[in-house]
């Protein structure tokens, strides 16, 4: 075979090695994507509301609590739920059970966190001024994440069970105080992308595999149009009612609790900030000051919050919710994170979503 003859074949079988590569990973792409899109509904996009299919987060609730995801052996010395006595488990409310929860009252007011005297805050949990934009010459270094000691029956896991192409929970999310008392916040980046999910389940207290007080499914999710149009980094927030599968009546925060909102809250003020990473098994959790990115943005600057976090709740040192993990950026990187402003956009979204 002459030198010429040889290299075409060489290069003839270089290119259809090359074609075979793309051939195999488009299929493989487009077979991600259909099972992507399986797992999506449209909704009504001009409200942004989906009325969840019972079916589908029935299927979704039964695939976490009996799937692959949780020790077999472990699994088998708990109920039928999988759950374990919260008393069991130490926990950041007001006693170790949930029955020591107060009952919920009537929604509050929207409520105003006083502004700072002296133009900053001294972050509680810390020594010295927080890091990044704001700390000023000779700040304290930037804060980093901590595992959190105790359980917050209030924050969990928002999980996507099956072949969606996400970890196993995806992103974090926390129980809101509402007149239904069944009302949880997240990012809306965690429920919609391309449309709405359908496979969502929501395990407060998430430890370590244990459900503490059981799954819960959406009914109903509600977002701004904004976001599902063109993902508007300034309304990313989604609050979603929820159920417990096999409990017809219960109540959310009667087992949990739930977190007070407050909108337009007035910037600097001392904040804590959790969420779940999506290979975690317990919460992280960063006590540090909430600023103002703008007039539509919230940062705080604390390191070690990675993917999975979105969606976890940013509160005052009061534990009153003033953002979630989400908008610029898609939440932000290692060293901040940023919540869309609670204002009177996602003020109306609340009461839109908490209206019984």
């Amino acid at each position: 075979m002459s030198a010429t003859v040889r290299g075409r074949v060489l290069r003839l079988a270089a290119l259809l090695g090359i074609c075979t590569v793309l051939v195999v990973g488009g299929a493989a792409y487009l077979w991600q994507l259909r099972a992507i899109a399986g797992h999506l509904a449209e909704g009504d996009v001009t409200t942004g509301t989906y009325i969840q299919d019972p079916r589908l987060a029935d299927e979704a609730a039964d695939a976490l609590l009996h799937g692959t995801g949780h020790d077999a052996e472990r699994d088998a010395d708990h109920d039928a739920d999988h759950v374990v006595d919260p008393s069991a488990l130490p926990t950041t409310r007001g006693g170790t059970a949930a029955q020591d929860a107060p009952a919920p009252q009537d929604v509050p007011a929207p409520q105003d966190v006083p502004a700072p005297q002296d133009g900053g805050v001294t972050p509680f949990g810390a020594s010295g001024a927080g890091g990044g934009a704001g700390g000023g010459a000779g700040a304290a270094p930037i804060l980093r994440a901590e595992t959190a000691t105790a359980v917050e029956s209030t924050v969990g896991a928002l999980f996507s069970p099956g072949d969606d192409g996400d970890p196993e929970h995806h992103c974090s999310a926390s129980v809101v105080h509402s007149p239904g008392g069944s009302l949880i916040a997240t990012a809306a980046h965690c429920v919609y992308t391309w449309g709405f999910r359908t496979n969502l389940a929501f395990a407060p207290g998430y430890r370590d595999g244990n459900l503490p007080y059981g799954v819960w499914v959406p009914t109903r999710i509600d977002i701004d149009p904004r976001w599902s149009e063109d993902a508007d980094p300034d309304h990313d927030v989604a609050f979603i009612r929820v159920r417990r599968p096999g409990h017809p009546g219960a109540r959310l925060e009667d087992l949990t609790g739930g977190a007070p909102i407050a909108f337009r809250s007035a910037l600097p003020a001392p904040a804590q900030l959790l969420g779940y990473s999506n290979t975690g098994e317990e919460a992280l959790t960063c006590r540090n000051t909430a600023r103002a990115a703008g007039p539509t943005q919230v940062r705080f600057d604390c390191a070690g919050f990675p993917n999975g976090t979105s969606g976890g709740p940013l509160r005052t040192a009061a534990g009153v919710l003033i953002g979630v993990i989400g908008g610029r950026d898609g939440g932000g990187d290692d060293a901040t994170s940023y919540s869309s402003r609670f204002g009177d956009d996602v003020e109306a979204l609340y009461e839109r979503s908490a209206a019984t």
